[in-house]
C-alpha cells in the first residue's frame, strides 16, 4: 500500500491507495482506519488526481468525483458503500432510508455500522447520512467534520 498526506479544511487528510486505486482516507484522530494503513509507504505520484479533485471539491468548484476507488468490506458493506454514492451533492438521507433504498428496511442499525465503517469517506459520501429527526449522528472523522461537510455542500449548492 502507498500514501500520500494532504491539507485540507478538516485538517490533514493521508490518502491510501495501491498505486492504480484509491483505497482509503485518513483523518486525523479517526476512529476505523482502512485497511492496510498502518504499513503504507510514501509516494505522491499516484495520488495527484485525488488531490486535485479533493482540492477542487474543498474549493467549490467540483461536486462529484471520477476516481477509481476501492473499498474492502464485507458485502453488506459494499452495498451499503455503492448506495451512498447516490445521495445527490447537498442533500441528506436517513439511516432508515437508506435501508430501504437497498433493499432491507429493517438495518437501520447495521446500515449506521457500515456507514461509520467507510474507508472512503468524503469521496463516498457518508457525511450525508443523518438520522431520521434531522440529527448529525456518528462520523468517523467526528461530528464537526460531518457539520462542515454538509455546510460547505449547502453553502456551495446554494451558489450554484
Amino acid at each position: 500500500m502507498l500514501y500520500c498526506d494532504m491539507n485540507s479544511p478538516l485538517g490533514t487528510l493521508r490518502l491510501i491507495g495501491d498505486g492504480s486505486v484509491l483505497t482509503g482516507i485518513l483523518m486525523e484522530g479517526e476512529k476505523h482506519p482502512p485497511a492496510g494503513s498502518a504499513d503504507a509507504r510514501f509516494d505522491e505520484a499516484p495520488f495527484q488526481s485525488a488531490r486535485e479533485q479533493l482540492a477542487a471539491y474543498f474549493a467549490g468548484e467540483l461536486r462529484e468525483f471520477d476516481l477509481p476507488i476501492e473499498a474492502a468490506g464485507t458485502p453488506f458493506q459494499r452495498r451499503v458503500w455503492r448506495a451512498l454514492l447516490d445521495i445527490p451533492y447537498g442533500d441528506t438521507e436517513s439511516y432508515g432510508g437508506l435501508a430501504r433504498r437497498i433493499g432491507n428496511p429493517n438495518a437501520c442499525r447495521a446500515v449506521g455500522l457500515a456507514n461509520g465503517r467507510n474507508p472512503i469517506p468524503i469521496i463516498v459520501p457518508c457525511h450525508r447520512v443523518i438520522g431520521s429527526d434531522g440529527s448529525l449522528t456518528g462520523y468517523g472523522g467526528g461530528i464537526e467534520r460531518k457539520r462542515w461537510l454538509l455546510a460547505h455542500e449547502a453553502r456551495i449548492g446554494a451558489h450554484a
